[in-house]
């Protein structure tokens, strides 16, 4: 890790890196509904016995196919947005809270500055071993 954010540069970063995490969430979940449709779609056909499966299954297979091409195209999107993010020398964290991590520099030694989706400007920090739970306020640092 040898690109260092300080607070400024962080928060300016933010407007892209919201946009990008908004993507994501939203293919996120376009991801998982996507998914239930073809659970949905073939249960029908399996639970049914051969007569129906075999009535049902050129139908089936040409949404399902359908449907797996489009999550296949999500996750090329997904996987390029990830990649920007990392370009930016950003840890990624958690899509669904959009949480993610800016290596910093306090005192000299690296810490993450801390933000998520919902948040306004980066405020929060933690050190290098601690997660989340360890999140401290950057106003109280001494």
């Amino acid at each position: 890790m040898s690109d260092f954010y300080d607070l400024d540069r962080a928060n300016a970063r933010l407007p892209e890196l919201r946009e990008t995490l908004l993507g994501l969430q939203s293919m996120r979940e376009e991801l998982i509904s996507l998914r239930d449709r073809i659970v949905d779609l073939n249960a029908p056909a399996l639970a049914g016995g051969p007569s129906t499966m075999a009535a049902r299954s050129l139908e089936v297979r040409g949404e399902t196919q359908r449907l797996q091409m489009r999550m296949q195209g999500l996750v090329d999107q997904m996987q390029a947005a990830v990649i920007q993010i990392d370009d930016w020398g950003i840890q990624l964290r958690e899509i669904q809270t959009g949480l993610v991590d800016f290596p910093a520099l306090i005192s000299g030694r690296p810490v993450w500055l801390c933000w998520r989706l919902t948040e306004e400007r980066v405020e929060w920090w933690h050190e290098m071993t601690a997660g989340f739970d360890g999140r401290q306020r950057i106003e109280d640092m001494h």
